[in-house]
């Protein structure tokens, strides 16, 4: 079985997109058939997210951690019990291609980092992602983390201890020490998600900062979100 991990945060306005791209990326035939399972963690929600879970008939668990390393690690967790043999993790404000998960099956590593772009509807959306294309590396090998786009093994994430309890930068934490104890990462340059442009983010120096810090012409994200790029 493969799972799906998404953190969300009153998510009420992205989430409904981010599961029907989920659920066509579970049907991809390329998968043969292959058992799907999604679960959202609902960190601390207030609005329709969970209720736009349930029309969407995908499982959620609940939390008040606000923190989103310990709602990825709690989705993982309950997708492991349930018999995950890789682990594949989004954002509820992204989109994934329908290929999406058999390219992470395809690639035949531990892990499998994958790259983002922005989602543009506007004008200074578009501004953005103009900016966001320019600080970004592309293509294979492009040494980028993004809890967006990473998939895992369940037998790799298991041996380091899984998704740290970190309020920013857990996905950087995780490849980091996967590095370490000698797994195999596929750094693909695609399939693409698409995340949104927004500015204000659920987790304090994670990616909506850094889209941030692009309009102020700073060309470097927070540190403490760094691999050798934006957390």
């Amino acid at each position: 079985m493969i799972g799906v991990l998404v953190p969300a945060h009153d998510e009420a306005a992205t989430i409904g997109r981010c599961l029907r791209s989920l659920q066509k990326a579970a049907r991809h035939p390329d998968l043969n058939g292959c058992e799907v399972r999604i679960v959202v963690a609902l960190d601390a929600c207030s609005d329709s997210t969970a209720a736009i879970c349930r029309e969407l008939q995908v499982e959620t668990i609940d939390l008040q951690a606000r923190c989103v390393g310990a709602a990825r690690a709690a989705a993982a967790a309950r997708l492991l019990q349930q018999g995950a043999r890789w682990l594949a993790s989004t954002d509820a404000d992204g989109t994934v291609p329908p290929q999406w998960l058999a390219a992470q099956l395809d690639a035949r590593s531990d892990a499998f980092c994958g790259v983002v772009d922005v989602a543009a509807s506007g004008r200074r959306s578009r501004h953005l992602r103009r900016l966001f294309r320019r600080s970004e590396r592309w293509g294979d090998g492009h040494g980028r983390v993004h809890g967006a786009n990473l998939g895992v093994s369940a037998q790799a994430y298991r041996a380091v201890g899984g998704f740290a309890a970190l309020g920013c930068g857990e996905d950087v934490d995780l490849v980091r020490r996967l590095s370490a104890a000698g797994a195999s990462v596929r750094w693909a340059g695609a399939p693409v998600v698409t995340t949104s442009a927004r500015l204000l983010g659920r987790a304090r120096g994670g990616f909506a900062d850094y889209l941030a810090g692009l309009t102020l012409e700073q060309q470097s994200a927070p540190a403490v979100c760094q691999l050798t790029g934006t957390g």
